[in-house]
Formats: C-alpha cells, sequence, structure tokens
C-alpha cells in the first residue's frame, strides 16, 4: 500500500511535470504579433485592425500598441517625485486621459486572450523632469548615472500601472514626438554598440526580463541592422533570457524592394522576430494589389543573386536556424506619412492573413496558405482560387519593375508616400536600359491584372469594383511612372523630341489617373503632384521645367 507521503511525492511530481511542459510549449509558442502604425501628428486610422478581436481571428496572439499608445506617455511618475506631473497641471491632465484610453485599449486585448505589447522610443522624459535635474544634455546617454536611474523608475512605473502589459518593444532609431507635447526624447549615438546599445539592453534586460518576468522586444532599425560586426558584438556581451528577443526588418534599411535581405537573421545567439510592413509606404499603402508574403517567405527574385550561404528568406531562416525563429511582428497598416489614405483594405489584408497563417505553422507551405485565404476569407472558388494566385504574384513582379527594377538599378527614394520625385537616370548604360524595359514590363503586368481582376466571380459587387478599380489605379500610377523614367532619360540624352513626347504620355496618364475616383467610390485618395515631404525634387515641378524649355 501506498502511504499519504508517497501519494503526495507523486501528486507533487506530476503537477510540476506537467507544469514545466506547460511553460516550455508557451516558450515554444511564436510570436504573431500585429501594429497600425498611425501617421505621427494625424488623427489615428480607422481599422479593422485596430479590433483586437478582428486579429485574433486572423491568427495573432498579440498586439503591439503604437509609440502613442505607450504607456512611457500614460506614467505619472509619483513614486519618483510628485513634481515631475504635478495634479492639476495641463501636463498631468494630459498624463492621465493618455492612461485612461490605454487602459481601455489594452482591456479590450485582454478580453480577447491575446498579448499586450507597447512600442516606445527611449530614451522618453517629461521636460519638467529634464529641467528639474538639469539632463538637457545628458538625458539621452543610458551611461549618464541619472539617465539610467530615471530609466530603470520608468520602467518600474509602467509595470506597476499597467500590470496587463505583457511586454515592451523598444525602439531607439528614432524618436517621434508628434503627439507628445509634454515629453523629450532622445538617444545619444544610436550605432554605437558599447556606449549606447549594450549598456541599454542591460539595464532593460534586467529591469524588463529579469526583474518583473516580462517581454523584452528590442528592434535594431537604425541601430545595429545592417552591420554584422555590430550586431555580433552586441549578441556577445547580452546574455540570452527566455523574455529578450531581437526584433529585425526582413531587409536592410527600410521596406524597400531590391533591398538585400538582412544579413543579421538567422546570426547570434538570440531569438528573432521578423517585422514585415503590409501595406508598404514606399508602394501605395495597400492602395493597389502588392503581394508581399511570398517574396518575404520564399524570397523575392532580386534575392536570388545573393551568395548561397547567406540566408534570403524567412522560410531559409526558420529552415537552418529554427533555435532563433521567434515569430513575425506584422504592420497590417501604416509606414512613412501622409498617404495614400485606403477606404478598403482588401491587400492589407491577404499579406496580413498569409505572414500570420504562416508564423503559426511555419511547415505550410505560402501557396497553400493563399489557396485557403481565396477559398476561407474572400470565398472564391474553382479557376478563381488559381487566377487570383496569379494576380497576386503578379502584383509583386509590377510593383518591382515599375519602381525599380530587379537589379536596383534606381534610387529607392525616389517615389514614397502620396509623391513621386524625378527619377535620376542611371549612370550605366545597360541599367539604363534595362530600367526602360522593366517599365515596360511593368505596364504590361498591370494591363494583365486588370484583365484578372475583371475575370474574378468575386463575392459581391463591392469586391469586384474595388478589385478593378484598385487594379487600375496601379496600372495608371505606374504609367505616371513609366512616362517620368523615359522624360529622365530623353532629357539626359538630349533627345528634345522624346522629351515632348513624354510630356504628352505624362500629361495623359494623371488625366487617366484622376478620373479613377468618379468610376469607383471605395478607391484610396491619389498620389498629388505638389507633394514634396521627404522628396528630393517633386517631379510635377520639373516637368513643368521642361514644358516651358520645349513646348514654347
Amino acid at each position: 500500500m501506498m502511504n499519504q507521503k508517497n501519494k503526495l511525492l507523486i501528486v507533487f511530481c506530476l503537477c510540476f511535470s506537467i507544469n514545466t511542459i506547460w511553460s516550455q510549449g508557451l516558450e515554444n509558442t511564436p510570436f504573431v504579433l500585429d501594429m497600425v502604425h498611425h501617421n505621427p501628428g494625424e488623427e489615428p486610422y480607422v481599422s479593422a485592425y485596430n479590433n483586437p478581436e478582428v486579429i485574433k481571428e486572423m491568427g495573432y496572439n498579440g498586439k503591439v500598441y503604437f509609440l502613442f499608445e505607450s504607456p512611457a506617455l500614460a506614467i505619472h511618475w509619483e513614486s519618483v517625485d510628485k513634481e515631475i506631473l504635478p495634479k492639476g497641471s495641463a501636463d498631468r491632465e494630459w498624463v492621465d486621459k493618455k492612461a485612461v484610453q490605454i487602459k481601455e485599449m489594452y482591456k479590450a486585448a485582454k478580453a480577447q486572450g491575446i498579448g499586450v505589447y507597447a512600442m516606445s522610443d527611449l530614451v522618453l522624459f517629461p521636460k519638467r523632469l529634464i529641467e528639474k535635474y538639469g539632463m538637457e544634455d545628458t538625458f539621452g546617454n543610458p551611461n549618464d548615472p541619472l539617465t539610467e536611474k530615471y530609466i530603470r523608475a520608468e520602467i518600474r512605473e509602467i509595470f506597476d500601472q499597467f500590470p496587463e502589459m505583457d511586454g515592451l518593444v523598444v525602439r531607439i532609431g528614432e524618436t517621434y514626438l508628434h503627439d507628445a507635447p509634454y515629453h523629450r526624447g532622445a538617444i545619444q549615438n544610436r550605432q554605437d554598440a558599447d556606449n549606447t546599445i549594450i549598456p541599454l539592453m542591460k539595464i532593460l534586460r534586467e529591469e524588463i526580463c529579469v526583474q518583473r518576468d516580462k517581454q523584452l522586444i528590442f528592434r535594431t532599425w537604425r541601430s545595429f541592422d545592417v552591420n554584422l560586426n555590430t550586431y555580433l558584438k552586441v549578441n556577445a556581451a547580452i546574455e540570452p533570457h527566455r523574455n529578450l528577443t531581437i526584433s529585425i526588418k526582413h531587409c536592410e534599411g527600410d521596406f524597400h524592394r531590391g533591398n538585400p535581405f538582412s544579413k543579421v537573421i538567422g546570426q547570434g545567439r538570440h531569438k528573432q522576430i521578423i517585422e514585415v510592413q503590409c501595406a508598404r509606404e514606399y508602394e501605395g499603402k495597400g492602395a493597389y494589389p502588392n503581394y508581399i508574403a511570398n517574396g518575404v517567405i520564399n524570397g523575392f527574385e532580386e534575392h536570388e543573386r545573393m551568395p548561397e550561404e547567406m540566408i534570403n528568406s524567412l522560410a531559409e531562416f526558420v529552415e537552418k536556424r529554427p533555435d532563433l525563429y521567434a515569430g513575425i511582428w506584422t504592420w497590417t497598416r501604416g509606414g512613412g506619412w501622409n498617404g495614400p489614405y485606403i477606404k478598403n483594405e482588401m491587400w492589407c489584408d491577404v499579406n496580413a492573413w498569409v505572414m500570420a497563417q504562416w508564423a503559426n505553422d511555419t511547415k505550410q507551405t505560402e501557396e497553400h496558405i493563399l489557396n485557403r485565404y481565396a477559398t476561407e476569407r474572400i470565398h472564391l472558388k474553382g479557376d478563381d482560387v488559381a487566377k487570383f494566385r496569379n494576380l497576386c504574384l503578379l502584383s509583386a513582379d509590377a510593383v518591382v519593375r515599375g519602381r525599380n527594377t530587379t537589379y536596383r538599378d534606381m534610387d529607392t527614394w525616389w517615389t514614397r508616400d502620396q509623391g513621386i520625385s524625378w527619377p535620376k537616370t542611371p549612370q550605366n548604360e545597360i541599367a539604363q536600359m534595362r530600367n526602360l524595359k522593366q517599365k515596360d514590363e511593368s505596364v504590361a503586368m498591370w494591363k494583365k491584372i486588370v484583365k484578372l481582376a475583371k475575370s474574378i466571380h468575386w463575392e459581391n459587387e463591392e469586391s469586384r469594383q474595388h478589385a478593378i478599380g484598385s487594379a487600375l489605379y496601379g496600372l495608371e500610377l505606374y504609367e505616371i511612372y513609366r512616362t517620368l523614367v523615359y522624360m529622365s532619360y530623353a532629357e539626359a540624352t538630349g533627345n528634345d523630341k522624346a522629351v515632348v513626347k513624354w510630356i504628352k504620355a505624362y500629361d495623359k496618364a494623371w488625366a487617366n489617373y484622376k478620373k479613377l475616383p468618379s468610376r469607383y467610390d471605395s478607391l484610396a485618395t491619389l498620389y498629388t503632384q505638389n507633394f514634396k515631404r521627404h522628396i528630393a525634387q517633386n517631379a510635377h515641378e520639373k516637368v513643368n521645367e521642361l514644358r516651358k524649355k520645349y513646348m514654347r
């Protein structure tokens, strides 16, 4: 007969084993996170993806709240000094109101059983704190004793006042203060491993991962995302922790087609979560078909020329370094500035849904998931499933050829957000001929996309109208791109007749483009001819200069 002591011992061992298995299971569950990246300084996007119930149904297990939805802006600092944000002051009133708004957001996510993560710029302090303690020149330096003291205090206040948070997503590559009137933010020497990155990560690892058993997701963007030596130096200096994850964009630099697949993915010893933009700011923001999920998962065509030993896709990353794969983090909406502003989220949705489904089970092929999307989510049948896949894949090919080339022959920044700048002519004649040829190919592909959109039996008339209208939006916009590239080449080679020809083609393309909203009411706002934000030389102004010179 088993005595009572032995029975208790067996029960204890079983409970311990079950708890261990459960904990290990949670640790091995990938992050499948989403964020809506609102335009700083503007009204937040109205989006289905703001709703935690929607993203949970899509396969996400966590929501990353945007910079201005972060508790870093909503803590009252009373445990540090009640004079930093005194009750009754305008800044305290603003902070308290922000805290109420954020609490409601986080509560909605928790009600759906998904994780709550907040992206925060660091270092970010109230203006009163910086002024009171004379930190104007030092608060951006994590090695400064006062800065370190208040970073630790800030983390303590964040998790004390918002205990429902599962983790913090930290970025140091940029600091946005457009919607933070009572705070200041800065980081000194953001690419300095020894004096900035490593000291800050050590502080955060201790305060978040160790002391509070919460998740720290540390972004590499614009700090240690393109220099492999710096990345490995940081890896060597920071001890891994089950709650520490490194976040990396799938391509080097910003989300541009043609940029190399990130060389730091699959390197080092820390878990990595991969960032994917679903409505890309340099490619219409969801205004037209632009399927990037296949390229991210299986590799874009421009990455096929990478050395064989280098990882060039997420599928290869998971295959070669499954121990480092921590999941994916999509931005369903946003990035960049201003428009285009979309009314229908169809083309964001396909990218986000496929990425979320794949992240949960990387053994599935992208083709299988996209076909599931066509049948399960937008209810296509028969041959229309294959047509939809063809349309999606063609959009990826058309976009890279129309904005750049598969050899990255153009400046990646020449068109972005809702604006177009004057395209520079490649100096290499071979590259220029390839550039012109691929602009023709892009327009031809867009015409096929329009035909496919018209041939598919969509679930309802609203979907049909938007699919056709948005395909035409892509066609007419990329016609404009084509005319500008040809015009630039004609001017550079002194071909006056060709300049005149392409000015006329440019005017016609813009006229056709501007007619679209009157025919399709669900379309995004249009690109504008007068847009100059982050644009080197406004294309329309240059065309008008050429018009005066050649068409008197």
